[in-house]
């Protein structure tokens, strides 16, 4: 009898796809809920065409549900008003984040799924950087050449403390990280700025550079990764966030990511993202 009815289990089982199992019990809604910006390529926008919107995709078809998408701009703010933002009587909005740094207090952070770095991008014959193909040959041109060039990064990142520890702080040009101009993004300091000549330098977080660095055909761009040093970290893990207590979703996102992780990288390799070796968890803002 037991294995009669052991048998006709397996065979009900076998006829339904285990993701669609696993959400009845682990998804906070029937559909993936996701939280974005609708203007922060190459990650997300209102058009899903960031490699995050395609992850998300991804795992909906793995899920066997939709994607629903509720979106405010990545600023202060942006966890509280998303995620956990809640009315008394009504649902969360939404209920992941695909892109946080692994270990970020703000969230449960799930296993790392990518590791990238900050990038230095130029235009090697504007600016007369033909031989630079290494952040060490920048910082070893001559001082009065480094002096003449502007070097665009966001305050309070990781380019701003380089720009710093090597005596570069004349030579900065700094931006907002947090520009309360929906309007704005990150990437126009390569597309707009350093695309122009406004600026002969942009030291940004690796993603945003090396997608836009593809998308400006004149100038041509040259995108050199940065390595952390003592007092500058450039290299951060990133993971996915959901809210602190829903482990059974948590779980089943990390399951996600690692049976799609190949799936995923080929996703990153689309759009020119610098991918490190995974490895620990990094508790600081990354983009």
């Amino acid at each position: 009898m037991r294995t009669m009815l052991s048998g006709l289990i397996a065979g009900l089982l076998a006829a339904v796809p285990a993701a669609a199992i696993a959400d009845a019990s682990a998804m906070p809604n029937k559909n993936l809920r996701v939280c974005k910006d609708p203007n922060n390529m190459p990650f997300a926008n209102t058009k899903g065409e960031g490699f995050e919107d395609r992850i998300a995709e991804l795992f909906a078809r793995k899920l066997g549900v939709e994607v629903e998408y509720f979106t405010f701009p990545q600023r202060l703010g942006f966890i509280r008003n998303t995620l956990r933002f809640k009315i008394p009587g009504q649902d969360y909005p939404c209920d992941i984040v695909m892109g946080v740094p692994a270990g970020w207090g703000q969230v449960a952070s799930t296993k790392p799924y990518y590791r990238s770095t900050y990038v230095m991008v130029f235009a090697p014959a504007r600016s007369g950087l033909e031989a630079v193909s290494t952040e060490a040959e920048f910082l070893a041109l001559p001082a009065e050449r480094l002096a003449q060039l502007k070097i665009g990064v966001f305050d309070r990142s990781p380019g701003s403390a380089w720009v710093a520890r090597h005596g570069l702080v004349d030579s900065g040009v700094p931006y907002k990280t947090m520009n309360p101009n929906p309007d704005e993004y990150p990437g126009q300091i390569v597309e707009r700025d350093l695309a122009s000549g406004q600026i002969d330098v942009a030291v940004v977080w690796g993603p945003v550079g090396a997608w836009f660095a593809k998308r400006v055909t004149e100038p041509m761009l040259r995108v050199v990764p940065l390595e952390s040093e003592i007092g500058v970290q450039f290299e951060y893990s990133m993971a996915m966030g959901v809210r602190r207590g829903e482990d059974a979703w948590k779980s089943e996102v990390e399951r996600l990511i690692d049976e799609n992780r190949a799936e995923i990288a080929a996703i990153l390799d689309d759009y020119g993202v610098p991918q490190l070796a995974l490895e620990g968890t990094d508790a600081a803002a990354a983009r």
